[in-house]
Formats: C-alpha cells, sequence, structure tokens
C-alpha cells in the first residue's frame, strides 16, 4: 500500500497529524469574532471569501486549558464531509508521507479495561519523534465533554463564550496586526501551495525590519521588570522572569551595527529556542509572521549592514522596504553573545 500524506503540525509541545488531502489551506492567525452558543471547543468566526468559518481551539478539544494565543499560530482549515472549520495550532511543520507499519494503531496502557480513543487514530514513529495520528471523524464530530454533560437534565450550567475584545493580552498594534489579517481573508486565493516557503518572524531593530526563522521563536512577549546582572557585557541587558522561567534577556543591535537603547525602555522580548538554548531577544516592535518564497531571499548588498552581514542569511523586501533575515543559530552561537561564568 502507498504511504499516506500527512501534515504535521505542533501543539502544546507535541505533535500532531491529519490527512493532508484534507486540509484545503493554512494562514495565520487572524482576529475571530465571538458568537454565543458556540461549542465550548470553538473560539470564534471568521468571515473566509464570504464564508462563516467556525474555528476550533485543540487545547479545549482535548480537555486542555486553553493558552494565551499569539501571533506566530495557525488555522488549518480541514474539510470533512462537505464540513469545513478550521483548527488553531501553535505551528504547521511539513507534510509526511506515513505507511501503515509506522502507525500502531492502539497503544497499551496497562489497564484492565482500555479506554476507546476518541480522537487518537494512531502513534506514528518517524525520525525518533512520535506524532500523534488525529481521527478527523471523532475530532469533528464527537461531542465533548461540556457537551455531554450540558445535554443532561440539570448537570452542569453551558460553558459562556465571552463577547469581549479578542485576544486582549496582546497589544495594540499586534491586535492591528490581526484585523488585516481578517481583512485579507476576504479575498486569499484557495489552494495555496505552502511547499518550500519560508515562515519569517517579523520585527524591527532601530526603524529597520529583520525576519528570522520562525523555527527557533516560542513567543512574543512584553518586557515588564529587567533584574540586572552584575559583570556582564553591555549586550546582556539582564534577566526577565517568564513565568516562572528565568531568562536572559540579550541586546543584538552590536552584532548589526546598530546603535543601542541604553534606556530599554518600550522595548519587547522574542524568546527563541535553539538547540536547547533559550533567550530572550529584545525588540522595539513585533510586525507580522510572513511566509518568503526561497526565490526572494537575496545576497546582502555590500553597502548595507556592512559590519552585520556575516549574521545575516540574507535580504528580502517587506512592505517596499529591505528586510535582512537573521542567521540566529550563527548570532547564538558566534556573536559572543553569553559569558563563559553562570549568570
Amino acid at each position: 500500500m502507498l504511504p499516506t500524506p500527512y501534515l504535521v503540525f505542533s501543539l502544546h509541545g507535541s505533535l500532531y497529524g491529519l490527512e493532508a488531502n484534507l486540509i484545503q489551506e493554512i494562514f495565520y492567525l487572524p482576529e475571530l469574532t465571538t458568537a454565543v452558543e458556540m461549542p465550548p471547543d470553538f473560539i470564534g468566526l471568521i468571515n473566509l471569501r464570504g464564508k462563516v468559518l467556525p474555528v476550533m481551539d485543540l487545547n479545549r478539544r482535548f480537555g486542555r486549558q486553553p493558552q494565551d494565543y499569539q501571533l506566530s499560530d495557525s488555522i488549518i482549515v480541514l474539510e470533512w464531509q462537505e464540513l469545513m472549520i478550521g483548527i488553531l495550532v501553535n505551528q504547521v511543520d511539513e507534510v509526511k508521507n506515513l505507511d501503515l507499519a509506522s502507525i500502531e494503531v492502539a497503544v497499551p496502557y496497562g489497564r484492565e479495561a482500555e479506554t476507546t480513543s476518541r480522537f487518537t487514530a494512531g502513534i506514528a514513529k518517524v525520525d525518533g519523534e512520535i506524532i500523534t495520528i488525529l481521527n478527523q471523524k471523532n475530532l469533528v464530530r464527537y461531542p465533548s465533554v461540556n457537551e455531554v454533560l450540558t445535554s443532561l437534565e440539570g448537570a452542569v450550567e453551558p460553558t459562556s463564550h465571552s463577547t469581549s475584545e479578542f485576544c486582549p493580552h496582546l497589544t495594540a498594534a499586534e491586535k492591528a496586526i490581526l484585523r488585516e489579517r481578517a481583512a485579507n481573508l476576504l479575498q486569499l486565493p484557495q489552494n495555496q501551495d505552502f511547499t518550500g516557503l519560508i515562515p519569517l518572524a517579523v520585527v524591527g531593530l532601530n526603524g529597520e525590519y529583520f525576519g528570522l526563522d520562525l523555527k527557533f521563536v516560542r513567543e512574543f512577549t512584553d518586557i515588564r521588570k529587567i533584574t540586572p546582572v552584575p559583570c556582564c557585557p553591555d549586550h546582556i541587558i539582564g534577566n526577565m522572569n517568564l513565568r516562572g522561567e528565568i531568562v536572559t534577556l540579550i541586546d543584538v543591535r552590536s552584532l548589526l551595527n546598530l546603535a543601542g537603547n541604553p534606556s530599554h525602555s518600550g522595548m519587547k522580548a522574542m524568546i527563541v529556542d535553539i538547540d536547547g538554548l533559550i533567550a530572550g531577544i529584545t525588540v522595539d516592535e513585533v510586525f507580522d509572521v510572513s511566509y518568503l518564497q526561497p526565490g526572494e531571499l537575496k545576497a546582502v548588498p555590500t553597502t548595507l549592514y556592512s559590519e552585520g552581514s556575516n549574521f545575516l542569511k540574507g535580504t528580502a523586501f517587506y512592505r517596499e522596504k529591505m528586510m535582512g533575515i537573521l542567521d540566529m543559530s550563527k548570532v547564538l552561537d558566534q556573536g559572543n553573545l553569553f559569558v563563559e561564568e553562570e549568570l
């Protein structure tokens, strides 16, 4: 039997797969409109070229607590038996061809009475990674626990959906990006081909655009309090507490031959994870998440970023202005950004 292509995506630190032939398109999270009487695992609606598309939060669908949504989150549009829904995930990775030999349909957990899998069609082992293959029928049709409970007389009150502002934790600039994306979806072409496209996080430093591979970006966050670290180079700004995790904040401007920001006022942190090395890269603005065609990546002009070109993969146009593409592996590995002593 020929291998079946699966779209692989990440959610909550785990990998999942859906049959690729069910996927109609993929786009980054836009502004959603909430509505009353939505099922509890749906978070809003999108006007997709005149068609109302409901969006499901897989964390809620799996019975987990929902996370704060980020600009880097994606919507996968799934069509099954003439029903079309959007599924919110953290990041879309790639399409993998899987054969039946690599998928275990039933995983024994040692219980006397195994529970029936609601959303799992199997577990795939690929290149040392575990990918949970989702059952598209149950994902769409199977009632959630809350729906079952609310169907019983007087069991619990139905879950209500807030009609307040979508993503209140985001900044005004980030909310504007969500609104712009929602407006663009009214005319977005169908059946997009994402093969070979490079996903980039676009940020601003000293009025210039810079992009870096989205796979290295864990999240964006505001900088609320900085704890200085004594006896460190100027590019190490200090530490910040990120939900109990201590993250070192680094200013890469010196590598790019840009003037520093001594006051560090108004900056944001881009949390990156490269081979287990986690750091916060300070930026002025977070603009967007964008796809770049490989052919759009150009060599770095000799007159541009003359002293920082070693830390750039190339350049591309963004909003009719030149954008430098950062090589984050080289920035952290060869930029001498970390000191040998333990901070």
